[in-house]
């Protein structure tokens, strides 16, 4: 029996390790189930996760189920949800203002260079100034400054 196959067996008390976290029983079960393409991930690659030869390693999986864990909860928190009740309460003042907003800012970013603009939209999509500028060899700063002063010229042409 292979490592994953032992790990399977004991999914219930990997589930409850994981609500223990405070997740809820199908966030819990998504987490077990990314634990184990990790551990296959792992025992392709040749790492041994075992305990003996009859058992898995239970300080590993659980360091790995917490380490899991806060990766979820840090992107969760970068995470902005609307709620349908804000939704819902929006007026149509606010609609049409936020439709004015909106126009007026793809006005404004129109007119940016191109390398501001692409900058701008790879950064505001999520990925991250370091990792941009390590894949393309352009300085942190010189991306930093880009992003911050695009941001600053459309807030100021928008009237934010």
């Amino acid at each position: 029996m292979n490592i994953l196959e032992k790990a399977a067996k004991k999914h219930k008390i990997w589930v409850n390790i994981c609500k223990s976290f405070g997740l809820d029983q199908a966030t819990a079960e998504d987490l077990v189930q990314e634990l184990y393409i990790k551990i296959h991930y792992l025992t392709e690659k040749g790492t041994d996760i075992s305990y003996g030869d009859d058992d898995v390693n239970y300080y590993y999986i659980f360091k790995t189920l917490y380490t899991m864990f806060l990766q979820l909860k840090k992107k969760r928190n970068r995470i902005s949800f609307v709620s349908e009740e804000i939704l819902a309460n929006i007026e149509d003042g606010e609609q049409v203002e936020f439709a004015r907003v909106e126009k007026k800012f793809n006005e404004e970013f129109s007119k940016l260079h191109w390398y501001d603009q692409k900058v701008f939209e790879i950064i505001a999509s999520g990925t991250k100034i370091s990792e941009l500028s390590r894949k393309t060899t352009i300085t942190y700063i010189s991306l930093y400054n880009t992003y911050r002063n695009v941001k600053k010229l459309l807030k100021k042409k928008v009237g934010l």
